[in-house]
């Protein structure tokens, strides 16, 4: 029987390096990756650090990687300009394309200039890589030793998420975008429902525009997604023909008539028509969400929470008063969202004591809007200026919320304290909705300003669990030296679900860098259950909840149960980057719902460190873990990408042995 795969199963199919002949990729594999392009913006420096001390000599491929800076762009100290110019020196030494501050978010600079294109796997050193899904490519994050890693090899190791589908119905009702159906799905399916899912959207999407759709995608990161990917089209075809026609003049009119764009070019985008890619019929999706368009209408998120959303009508009898009003961010700034702000804006002035912040995607952007007018008008309605960057979506540079104050954001997060004071409280909405917002003072929807308002109406849509019939079990693996391949110990239950790092390894020890490995055994899970650690025994298995180490990136929260002797970690689902440093350090982490439920069954008063009594034998390569004189259980499979970075001891020293 043929093996059926969904669109994110066959892109990254072509991205996959030394499978066996025949194999198809699949959710769930652990595989070795070989991306398009990996881009690295302020964090450019920390991964040349990692780059300089894993040895490498120079980079697989200089034309791989590409730096942005785009952060901290309006911090004009010493120190930091001195870092941006040595990540400058660094690019020009290896040959990497760099863009300086100004220039534009990298996000949107990776769209322009073609390093994500359909059907191509870009990733990035940050967790809005979702982004490029907006064009029809599949963009995930990685973090910054994957990124070292890719830079020295030209490779690093992925696990395919399991694919959800989104499929629109119906017709959006004017002036509703995209932004207002993004936040409208993070506020409905608010529980995790595709948590480190990959999804693929379907249906009648000719209605949104590339920009709305890269709104959509670079979205997906708050709905807990890996990636969010659209499907390639006559919207995107059109869009790339026109992008394509604008380099090339462009190019022409600066290096002279034999000006060719490295990547946007005719003959790729003909390429790219002529070979399509879709998913396969009766493809695999572990959710179906069915989104009925007409019953959008705009809402907004917050405040400080992308899980709540409230609809424009409902908010509008509340009479929030903004203080800040801002149209910034890789998710907002494109040159149709500063259009549909200075339509809005036009003829009116800031409300009095409202500060309303405007800045551009790239400096491309901001070439267009002042060229066509919309620039100009947003200025003489009062709005203050910014350069092309992050800046107050991450709470660096100007314009920061205050103790107390209200802030109306057309950003993608609206976490406690992210944009300023951890009192003030922080809203997400459309680009018109924070332009109306900014005239009249409170929180609001464009009709406010006419005296109008809309309709209230709930949302529609279901989600569907499909029944995934499982497929034969595969030939067993190979099996890498050194490798092994099966475990026995007992079960260990932590019954928690968002364990997050703090809880693991506790952050008062975090930035002392000289604690030893028998110490950072001890306080393992300090935070969590201080009787953690004298309970567990060496082989034993460690099963957490869901959302097992949420958090911050710390890499000890994984190292410090390695050192433990702890070898895996079950649990229902792992934050993607705690994954990602777990098995870049050395420790397995395997996802098993289906086990934590039954245990939640046989032990249902909560304890918080549980000796099971269940002994089990793992086969990692069959994919099989037998409790004895119980049930058997089919777990993940560990590929060789895999099981060559647990016997190097990580990734790291995986990549010396490479190079």
């Amino acid at each position: 029987m043929s093996v059926k795969q969904n669109l994110i199963e066959k892109i990254v199919q072509k991205y996959t390096l030394d499978l066996p002949e025949g194999q198809k990729v699949k959710s769930g594999d652990f595989i070795s990756i070989s991306p398009e392009h990996v881009m690295t913006h302020d964090n450019t420096g920390a991964v040349m650090k990692k780059f300089k001390e894993i040895g490498a000599p120079k980079f697989f491929d200089p034309k791989q990687p590409i730096f942005a800076l785009d952060h901290d762009v309006q911090n004009k100290s010493e120190k930091n300009l001195q870092k941006y110019k040595n990540i400058e020196e660094f690019a020009h030494k290896y040959g990497v394309d760099f863009y300086p501050a100004g220039r534009g978010i990298g996000h949107q600079i990776v769209v322009e200039e073609g390093y994500t294109f359909p059907y191509t796997m870009t990733v990035a050193s940050d967790s809005h890589s979702n982004t490029y899904g907006g064009i029809g490519a599949l963009g995930t994050p990685i973090v910054r030793t994957d990124a070292a890693s890719i830079w020295s090899t030209g490779r690093t190791w992925w696990q395919v998420p399991p694919v959800a589908k989104v499929e629109f119905k119906g017709k959006l009702q004017p002036g509703v975008t995209g932004k207002d159906v993004i936040i409208t799905l993070c506020g409905l399916f608010n529980h995790d429902e595709v948590l480190n899912c990959a999804l693929e959207f379907t249906g009648n999407v000719e209605q949104f525009s590339i920009s709305e759709r890269l709104t959509i995608a670079n979205m997906t990161t708050e709905w807990g997604c890996l990636a969010g990917v659209f499907p390639v089209d006559q919207v995107t075809i059109d869009f790339y023909k026109d992008r394509a026609e604008k380099l090339l003049k462009a190019g022409i009119a600066k290096h002279g008539a034999k000006y060719v764009h490295p990547r946007i070019t005719m003959k790729r985008i003909e390429e790219m028509i002529n070979n399509p890619v879709v998913p396969d019929e009766g493809a695999d999706y572990v959710k179906h969400i069915i989104v009925d368009l007409d019953s959008i209408i705009p809402h907004v998120a917050g405040p400080n929470s992308v899980k709540v959303s409230t609809s424009i009508p409902e908010i509008e009898k509340q009479k929030i008063t903004v203080h800040k009003a801002y149209l910034v961010s890789c998710v907002n700034s494109r040159a149709k969202d500063l259009r549909e702000a200075a339509e809005i804006v036009k003829g009116h002035k800031v409300k009095e004591g409202v500060e309303f912040y405007i800045a551009a995607a790239s400096s491309e952007v901001q070439k267009e809007v002042e060229e066509s007018g919309d620039w100009n008008i947003l200025l003489e309605a009062g709005a203050i200026p910014l350069p092309a960057g992050c800046g107050p979506c991450i709470g660096l540079g100007t314009g920061l919320l205050k103790d107390n104050e209200v802030g109306i954001s057309a950003t993608n997060r609206n976490f406690k304290g992210r944009m300023g004071s951890p009192l003030a409280k922080a809203y997400l909405g459309s680009p018109a909705v924070v332009a109306a917002s900014a005239i009249m003072g409170y929180i609001c929807g464009p009709g406010a300003i006419e005296g109008k308002t809309i309709k209230d109406i709930p949302p529609v849509a279901e989600l569907i669990t499909p029944k995934i019939e499982k497929s034969a079990a595969a030939a067993p693996g190979q099996v890498v030296d050194g490798f092994q391949s099966t475990l026995e110990g007992e079960l260990v239950f932590c019954d928690a679900d968002n364990l997050n790092t703090d809880g693991i390894y506790p952050g008062k020890y975090t930035y002392q860098d000289d604690i030893p490995r028998e110490t950072m055994a001890k306080v393992v899970m300090e935070n969590y259950d201080p009787e953690f650690a004298g309970q567990i025994q060496k082989n034993d298995v460690v099963v957490g909840g869901f959302n097992f180490g949420t958090g911050s990136s710390r890499e000890q929260a994984a190292t410090a149960l390695l050192y433990a002797g702890i070898p895996l970690v079950f649990s229902g689902s792992f934050s993607e980057t705690y994954k990602r440093n777990a098995i870049n350090n050395g420790l397995l982490v395997l996802e098993t719902p289906e086990l934590v439920e039954d245990l939640r069954k046989a032990f249902p008063e909560k304890i918080l460190t549980r000796r099971t009594g269940w002994k089990v034998k793992i086969d990692l390569i069959k994919g099989v873990m037998e409790i004895e004189n119980g049930k058997t259980y089919n777990i993940p499979t560990v590929g060789t990408a895999a099981q060559e970075i647990i016997v190097a001891g990580g990734l790291e020293n995986w990549v010396k042995a490479r190079i």
